[in-house]
């Protein structure tokens, strides 16, 4: 073999050697490794609170130090309920004492006939009318933000637009009081798993701002899936509890706090 020959072999030699020790499968294995550790610390990092509560003036303290860059920044408000089979999902209106937005009006549609549409209409509906809107609904040519149905109606009404209703829709008798408790409230609904989440306050607001509206936000909630029964009537104590589980505190940049004393 000649010299020549003998330094190629050489060099095919060590390139194959080269080759295998940098396999492509253990670039993927690095990858892999690395991606974990990253979610690993991920996990670990965004759990630094779960088994810690504070009470809600220390959580607010540690929330508005992390945002001190962002004083227009919000804190956001989560409240987990149990949701036990058959229960409703929780809904609501509230009023906060400081509101952290400004209020959207709602465009009421109201199914009502004879007095009842009358009723409606001096009340303030933005629309008012019978099974006849009920095409208009459905198709999308006619629009509300809130619907409102007669116990008379709701039978028609539902046969189209349930999902709707079941949404943004609510049957009482009281149609024009309902419309008159509608001014300066703003509805808040949970998730299908009971998981209700708001905006509650500006970070610059004082604290004292902050702890009134988390409150009376929170005994809102309580009243509505009856952890604080609304009045001595035994049809209201019977109904079923829908319990809370967990209260959070948060911010855009901050974790989420558990509050120990509400």
């Amino acid at each position: 073999m000649s010299f020549l020959q003998l330094t190629r072999s050489s060099i095919a030699h060590r390139s194959s050697l080269s080759c295998r020790s940098f396999s492509t499968t253990h670039v993927i294995l690095a990858k892999k490794v690395l991606g974990a550790t990253r979610k690993t610390r991920k996990r670990v990092q965004s759990s630094i609170y779960d088994a810690e509560k504070m009470t809600l003036a220390d959580a607010i303290n540690v929330l508005r130090a992390v945002e001190v860059g962002s004083p227009n920044a919000t804190y956001e408000l989560v409240i987990k309920t149990a949701m036990p089979r058959g229960s409703a999902i929780p809904k609501g209106r509230v009023s906060l004492p400081r509101e952290p937005k400004p209020k959207a009006k709602d465009k009421v549609l109201v199914f009502a006939e004879g007095k009842a549409a009358e009723e409606a209409k001096r009340a303030g509906a933005d629309m008012v009318g019978g099974a006849e809107l009920v095409e208009g609904v459905a198709s999308g040519r006619v629009q509300a933000t809130l619907f409102l149905s007669t116990p008379s109606l709701i039978k028609a009404v539902s046969q189209r637009l349930g999902r709707v209703l079941e949404r943004r829709g609510t049957v009482t008798d009281d149609v024009a009081g309902y419309i008159r408790r509608l001014q300066g409230t703003t509805e808040w609904k949970g998730d299908k798993t009971g998981t209700i989440r708001t905006p509650i306050a500006k970070i610059d607001y004082p604290i004292e701002d902050v702890v009134k509206n988390v409150r009376h936000f929170v005994n809102v909630v309580k009243r509505a899936t009856g952890n604080q029964p609304q009045s001595a009537d035994k049809d209201q104590s019977s109904k079923p509890v829908n319990a809370i589980r967990k209260i959070i505190l948060s911010s855009m940049q901050g974790p989420g706090i558990r509050i120990a004393d509400l």
